[in-house]
């Protein structure tokens, strides 16, 4: 891969993770500081993984019928923005509910898009998918923990300029995405339908689903139920910023873990680590240093897992069903499973408390490594070769 198109990519996924660390950890608490309920924030929040069981695969499908990814990640990028500047006069329950959805629809389809054109730049190049998201990764660490000091010398108000000129910069850098012919695949034949039915496709779907409803309660209610128990801003985006830290260390190492284990291993185990790290949230939360711990396995919870259910992906889906198939990913992952987390978590924190509600956050992990453990027959070999049409 040339390193001008190795920088374009990378600098893009900075930009756009860099929003996402702005926003994941903060946007409760600007909710709560509008006096929002628990149950009501787990609903605003959740928009955002309902989105995504759509309009993923809308913008998908467009991008694989037209062939070109970077039209649709320019109109999503540019439309997300218009829909987060009516955010300034959105103050009440139904206000916010309608502009969180509009900025959500498009907001939520830029990353698969952007997912898609990376794997098709790396599909002719030799570039390692993780060494590109890792700068995703870093651009979430430094906006965690930049404005989690912003907001304890200012106000939780800063947040909203900060997000908007991130919007707008992001924007910017879709004209230096350059555009990834997709060459023809042996599996275009196939309807997309006949991708999705194989028994390995709905395992690993479901699987991931169960891991993301996990980490739905995570997104939402980490920063609100620290700060219930004391933890202040700038701290709160010190420990988003060690996840991420251990995140992009496993990105780094990725290639060479994936040489030596098989995609199965590396699924099973951070859904076996993603078990043990959401019951230490719960039990721990008065012990920064176990805090601090369970933030560590954010490595294998995220980050190992999401490189290899990408990988999984990208061979399930490939040829003219590439766009599709993270989009598909998306939607059924981060959508569905997003969503259970986000709303279901936010209904249980305000009935049982933080402490059990990330205790109970820890079962979906424990029934994701079933079904993947049972369900997605999977070898390094198959994966490599003739895939699942074998």
């Amino acid at each position: 891969m040339s390193h001008a198109l190795h920088f374009n990519l990378s600098r893009f996924y900075f930009i756009y993770y860099f929003f996402v660390g702005a926003f994941v950890p903060y946007w409760g608490l600007y909710l709560e500081s509008e006096q929002f309920s628990a149950a009501d924030i787990g609903i605003l929040m959740s928009l955002f993984q309902i989105s995504r069981i759509f309009a993923p695969n809308f913008w998908g499908w467009l991008a694989d019928h037209t062939a070109r990814r970077v039209v649709w990640i320019k109109v999503t990028a540019l439309l997300g923005l218009v829909g987060f500047v009516a955010v300034f006069w959105a103050h009440s329950f139904w206000a916010l509910f309608f502009v969180m959805a509009s900025l959500s629809l498009f907001t939520s389809s830029t990353l698969p898009l952007s997912e898609s054109l990376t794997l098709a730049h790396l599909a002719t190049t030799n570039g390692h998918y993780s060494r590109i998201r890792m700068w995703g990764s870093l651009g979430f660490i430094v906006a965690a923990v930049l404005l989690g000091f912003m907001i304890d010398a200012y106000s939780i108000k800063s947040l909203l300029w900060f997000l908007l000129a991130v919007q707008v910069f992001l924007f910017v850098l879709t004209f230096k995405l350059p555009e990834a012919s997709v060459a023809p695949h042996a599996h275009d034949e196939f309807s997309i339908w006949q991708v999705i039915k194989q028994p390995n496709v709905i395992a690993l779907l479901v699987g991931c689903a169960l891991m993301v409803t996990a980490h739905g309660v995570l997104y939402n209610f980490y920063s609100i139920y620290l700060a219930k128990h004391g933890y202040s801003k700038s701290m709160i985006g010190l420990l988003w910023a060690v996840g991420v830290i251990c995140e992009i260390g496993i990105f780094m190492l990725m290639p060479k873990i994936m040489r030596r284990f098989s995609l199965k291993t590396i699924l099973l185990i951070s859904l076996a680590l993603a078990v043990l790290r959401f019951g230490m949230i719960g039990i721990a939360v008065e012990h920064l240093w176990l805090l601090i711990v369970a933030q560590t396995l954010h490595a294998a919870t995220f980050g190992s897992f999401h490189a290899a259910s990408v990988e999984v992906i990208a061979q399930f889906f490939n040829g003219r069903h590439q766009a599709k198939g993270q989009a598909i990913y998306n939607s059924v992952a981060y959508g569905i499973g997003g969503t259970i987390g986000g709303v279901a978590g936010g209904y249980a924190l305000q009935s049982i408390g933080g402490q059990q509600t990330f205790m109970l956050a820890a079962i979906f992990p424990l029934f994701g490594f079933l079904v993947l453990s049972l369900g997605l027959k999977l070898s390094t070999k198959d994966a490599n070769s003739q895939g699942m049409f074998r």
